[in-house]
């Protein structure tokens, strides 16, 4: 699979995120895009994981409530994000080149969220397929 033939919503979009260890860090919660200054379509510039990325995704008052909640428990209201140029392999999971301890903001408040709300939606357990 090459970076040019990628389905964003189907290679990228809630795919696992492996570091630079294998340690699973999370999934992709959303994306970020840069609009080129030329006109030309936007680029994706990043990866957003953690619960103020997934909260910005849900939107509506249930998002704000929860983009709120996450940036209280972890110190902030910006998603931890990767750049995309850090990803190294795609397949059904993303690995990226970087360590977990080097991405600021993943971390306590992340993991109790995951594992208090979001691993009590049905199929938040599942890989990708």
């Amino acid at each position: 699979m090459t970076m040019d033939s990628l389905d964003i919503g189907l290679d990228i979009l809630d795919r696992q995120v492996l570091d630079s260890g294998d340690t699973l860090i999370g999934k992709v919660d959303d994306l970020r895009f840069d609009e080129p200054e030329d006109g030309s379509p936007p680029v994706l510039a990043a990866l957003q994981i953690g619960q103020r990325a997934f909260g910005q995704r849900l939107g509506g008052r249930l998002g704000r409530w929860w983009t709120a909640v996450a940036g209280r428990l972890a110190g902030g209201a910006t998603p931890v994000e990767v750049p995309i140029a850090r990803v190294r392999e795609y397949g059904p999971a993303l690995k990226i080149d970087v360590g977990a301890q080097e991405l600021p903001g993943l971390g306590r408040a992340e993991r109790l969220l995951s594992r208090r709300f979001v691993g009590r939606i049905p199929g938040a357990h599942r890989e990708g397929e």
